[in-house]
């Protein structure tokens, strides 16, 4: 092309220097137009051909390669395709051009297939095993991979040298690419840990007190994992510290459908007693324990008559409690309850009496998860018990505050 624009230069009675300028800077003007041109057939006429095709097909996935623009990304290899053809056009510069062509092309390669990568992650996330099994720490190895080959080939191309000798010399320097991929290997090795026994999942709530973080896994990656807090803020966690550290995971109560529920009560223990028949009588009009203290009274009686306890002195014989009468009252009230789960363990027990008076300790599950609601059912459940308390001649146990000593004062 060159030999043929210096001739017809020379026809037009150019002289020769001014010549071989000129078909240089023709030729060259000549190749930037075929690429422009070439890149705009491509984006303009293949490309909008491509995506009207696309978009007609049934198929959701080329749709998604479609939005990551991974043809778009890969039709921009054209010039520089279209460079490297035109290279023996400069036999003095044809060698590197064509060095520096190819290195754009396997550039351009290497963007294309990281957007693959993307796109298949993308994909994989619309199945509902995504959530169980998150792949983007596997895909960001991958990409890793694909890079560092892909680097190694531009400078081996660049620099003509084989790239079995930067391998070579990569494999003496082991020891310096484990130092710096660190970080990557442990991630790496701790994903497979999580996602072959399962201990995480997007979308789990986790709660790791070192970190402060507690609230939903929003993004498993190679080095991180991200957690949004029920705050609204995120708390960035390396992924290798879940399998060095401990921390808790609310995976089971979700699946479950129910959330538990303990807390204690305390009662000042000066106000337990024995039931005399006023006590019981009232008791039998409270509907949850009615036929609890019929039954338990005939009980008690006849227990009493086969040992010929004097009924005078309440040593004597066996005799119910308002504190026990008060158990049973709550656990009859948690049966009923609309809110608390029936097929799990309900339990109303005393525990240790410690300085702060005796606790009454519930154990039991809320059918809502939810901390909203269950905020909710949890409050109204112990309003209801805190109110009900002194029907039983019980007081709460509370340290003096000021306004008791207000009282004693006056």
């Amino acid at each position: 092309m060159i030999k043929f624009i210096y001739d017809l230069l020379l026809n037009y009675n150019f002289n020769e220097r001014l010549s071989i300028f000129l078909s240089n800077i023709l030729a060259i003007i000549f190749i930037i137009l075929t690429c422009i041109v070439a890149d705009f057939v491509v984006q303009k006429v293949l490309l909008r051909t491509l995506t009207a095709y696309i978009k007609r097909t049934k198929n959701k996935w080329d749709d998604i390669f479609l939005e990551k623009k991974v043809f778009e990304t890969l039709s921009r290899i054209v010039p520089g395709a279209l460079i490297h053809l035109w290279a023996p056009v400069f036999p003095t510069y044809q060698i590197l051009i064509q060095r520096i062509a190819f290195s754009y092309i396997i550039f351009i390669i290497l963007l294309t297939l990281d957007k693959s990568l993307d796109t298949i992650h993308h994909i994989y996330q619309e199945f509902p095993v995504s959530k169980a099994r998150p792949i983007k720490g596997y895909l960001q190895v991958i990409k890793i991979v694909v890079y560092v080959i892909g680097i190694i080939v531009i400078i081996s191309v660049l620099i003509n040298r084989s790239p079995l000798i930067l391998l070579s010399g990569i494999g003496a320097a082991t020891a310096v690419f484990i130092l710096v991929f660190q970080n990557s290997i442990l991630g790496l090795v701790a994903s497979i840990q999580l996602t072959s026994n399962n201990m995480l999942q997007i979308g789990d709530w986790i709660e790791m007190q070192k970190y402060e973080a507690d609230g939903n896994v929003i993004d498993i990656s190679l080095h991180t994992v991200k957690v949004q807090n029920w705050d609204k803020t995120i708390t960035t966690i390396p992924t290798h510290v879940l399998i060095s550290d401990s921390f808790k995971n609310w995976r089971g109560m979700q699946e479950a459908g129910a959330r538990q529920i303990k807390r204690s009560i305390h009662i000042d223990m000066t106000s337990i007693k024995f039931c005399n028949e006023e006590m019981l009588d009232r008791f039998k009009e409270i509907e949850y324990i009615k036929n609890y203290i019929e039954e338990k009274t005939l009980e008690i009686d006849h227990h009493n008559q086969k040992l010929n306890a004097i009924p005078s002195n309440m040593v004597n014989g066996r005799h119910l409690t308002n504190i026990g009468v008060f158990r049973m009252y709550i656990t009859n009230y948690l049966k009923h309850h609309p809110n608390v789960h029936k097929d799990m363990i309900q339990v109303v027990r005393q525990l240790q009496p410690t300085a702060n008076g005796l606790p009454i300790e519930i154990y039991v599950f809320s059918k809502e998860i939810l901390s909203v609601k269950y905020e909710a059912i949890q409050s109204d459940i112990f309003d209801h018990i805190l109110a009900i308390i002194p029907e039983f001649d019980l007081r709460l146990y509370q340290s003096p505050t000021g306004h008791d000593f207000k009282n004693l004062n006056s």
